[in-house]
């Protein structure tokens, strides 16, 4: 009897390890990853200041989806080209600096979606993506840049673009682009 409860210490202990050196794995590739990307997206920002439309651009996925601040912008990555080069041609696109960033991994940790509060010449914007995992390294694959709005001001901003809104509903059909 002594000795199945020594083996079965054994095994429990050999277990234990095995698991806590899997999470312990786990934990540090998902800190590695989250670097990874947190450096990915400050330097496509800084690309973008620094009008650097090649590297801009090599950051996002082939099929990437950009949508910007107006209700027009739902653009693949040929339309959202067309839209940058002129300003990456004069010489400095946009200066975007995040102030606050959270990152978040699927479990297989190769998708990655986030959220980043950003310091604009528009004032405070929000932006929210996804990363894939492509070749080695972080790609995104889907970005959305939002104007934040105060709550206290959300009347008056509504009464603002309340004309754009109708006009622009006008153009489309509901639910299509």
């Amino acid at each position: 009897m002594k000795k199945i409860i020594a083996l079965l210490f054994i095994a429990f202990s050999v277990v234990s390890c095995a698991e806590n050196k899997t999470a312990s794995s786990v934990e540090n590739s998902s800190e590695t990853a989250q670097q990874e990307i947190d450096k990915t997206l400050n330097n496509w920002h800084r690309s973008a200041a620094k009008a650097d439309f090649e590297a801009y651009f090599s950051t996002l996925t082939e099929d990437a989806i950009y949508i910007g601040t107006d209700a027009t912008e739902n653009w693949d990555i040929a339309e959202f080209k067309g839209f940058a080069k002129p300003y990456f041609e004069k010489g400095k696109a946009w200066d975007f600096t995040a102030v606050e960033r959270n990152i978040f991994l699927s479990k297989n940790g190769q998708i990655a979606w986030f959220d980043e509060l950003l310091k604009t010449w528009m004032g405070l914007c929000r932006g929210s993506g996804v990363l894939v995992k492509q070749d080695g390294k972080w790609k995104i694959k889907h970005y959305v840049l939002s104007v934040t709005v105060p709550n206290d001001r959300i009347e008056e901003t509504v009464r603002m673009k309340s004309d754009f809104d109708k006009n622009y509903l006008k153009k489309i059909p509901i639910g299509k682009k």
